[in-house]
């Protein structure tokens, strides 16, 4: 029986020996030859770069979408990768590709924006939540052992929870939990007419504490207490058509005070 005895060990099987044409690569100048030799190192990687897609996949983004950022992260390390260095290409390429993956979830699958600060809390967040689970069973990890573990305040591990929500947005129509078909648009307001009458008593309340007690009576009876010009008239002893005349007056002048310039 003959055995095999593997003198190189990759984390990835199948990674492909290619110091030799890395070397070749960095002495040829641009052109179809070192174009060409580009292109295949990029295809003897890929399955590297796939399998590490892999592992972020069922976080929101289709796996094929994860398959072409990874090699756009490959191209990039196969672009600057630099054999004097003394560096193994793998390496240089995992964190590189895997780099790559994380900024395309961090810049394009936030449905609400987020600062660079806040994601990266929700992410420390997130991972020390994630281990502390394992030693509290049966209880979530509190906001203080969070902190602890992530060396965070408790402030920013509550401004990270929050990111937390921000990751996806649901429908409005989607039901609200623990209630009977209640969803998220039935919570919302409409406009409200009565903040505009809110400014505008603002607006004229100097306007009427500066007129007569007479004119301000009238007004009281009229819009307040819902009388008639005639029921005015009777009750302060004067004609409907004198009563009528103050109004006018009234509001003249308060146009003319609330709104200066005739708009």
């Amino acid at each position: 029986m003959r055995s095999t005895v593997r003198t190189k060990q990759h984390p990835h099987d199948d990674a492909p020996d290619t110091a030799e044409s890395f070397a070749r690569l960095a002495t040829l100048p641009d052109g179809p030859e070192r174009q060409a030799l580009r292109d295949e190192l990029v295809q003897q990687w890929l399955p590297m770069a796939e399998r590490i897609a892999v592992r972020f996949r069922g976080r929101g983004e289709a796996l094929e979408d994860l398959y072409q950022v990874a090699a756009l992260g490959l191209v990039k390390a196969v672009d600057h990768y630099d054999p004097a260095r003394g560096r193994a290409f793998e390496a240089y390429a995992v964190p590189t590709i895997t780099g790559e993956i994380k900024r395309h979830f961090r810049d394009h699958m936030w449905t609400l924006h987020v600062p660079r600060r806040v994601q990266d809390l929700r992410n420390r967040v997130r991972h020390a939540a994630k281990e502390l689970s394992q030693t509290t069973p049966g209880r979530p990890p509190t906001v203080a052992e969070i902190a602890e573990l992530a060396h965070l305040t408790e402030d920013e591990v509550r401004t990270g929870m929050e990111a937390l929500e921000c990751f996806s947005a649901l429908s409005l129509e989607a039901e609200m939990p623990g209630t009977d078909g209640y969803a998220l648009e039935d919570a919302l307001g409409g406009p409200d007419p009565a903040y505009d009458t809110v400014v505008d008593r603002v607006a004229v309340a100097p306007c009427l504490r500066a007129l007569p007690e007479r004119e301000r009576t009238i007004l009281y009876l009229r819009f307040f207490g819902g009388m008639t010009q005639s029921s005015i008239a009777e009750q302060l002893g004067i004609s409907q058509m004198h009563v009528s005349r103050l109004l006018s007056g009234c509001f003249a002048r308060l146009r003319e005070e609330v709104v200066p310039d005739g708009q």
